[in-house]
């Protein structure tokens, strides 16, 4: 089986970004799924942007992407990496929520695009793994 790593960004809908319920549900939901589907990643919520970085097979990253741009609670979401990978950054972690360090704030700030992928892709892994280490 072959792995893939997805990063992308979107909006939160109202709810969704201020709703601490809500974000619980996601969370809660996105571990059942994740677990059953063999997928792991991060999610970072702050400001009313949704971060995400998920790892797994092609197939099931396509199915849980198609699901996440039909969710409401998601708005111009962009695609800011989507590349093979030979083995998982989080493979114990179905969804961690990570909490936004000031350069991810800062990131979060400006408009993403892919161009920005590798920047963002080394704060999640910093925000990561100081979060593993608390």
């Amino acid at each position: 089986m072959s792995l893939h790593r997805v990063i992308y960004v979107s909006d939160a809908a109202e709810i969704a970004a201020t709703s601490l319920l809500t974000l619980v549900d996601i969370l809660g939901a996105s571990e059942r799924n994740n677990r059953r589907d063999h997928i792991t990643g991060v999610l970072i919520l702050h400001s009313g942007k949704f971060l995400q970085w998920v790892e797994g097979a092609r197939l099931d990253l396509d199915r849980l992407m198609a699901r996440i741009s039909r969710d409401p609670r998601h708005k111009n979401l962009v695609v800011l990496s989507d590349l093979p990978i030979t083995e998982r950054t989080f493979p114990d972690w179905f969804m961690a929520q990570v909490q936004a360090d000031p350069p991810i704030v800062g990131k979060l700030s400006a408009t993403l695009t892919p161009k920005d992928a590798d920047e963002v892709e080394q704060l999640m892994r910093s925000a990561a793994l100081a979060h593993a280490a608390h």
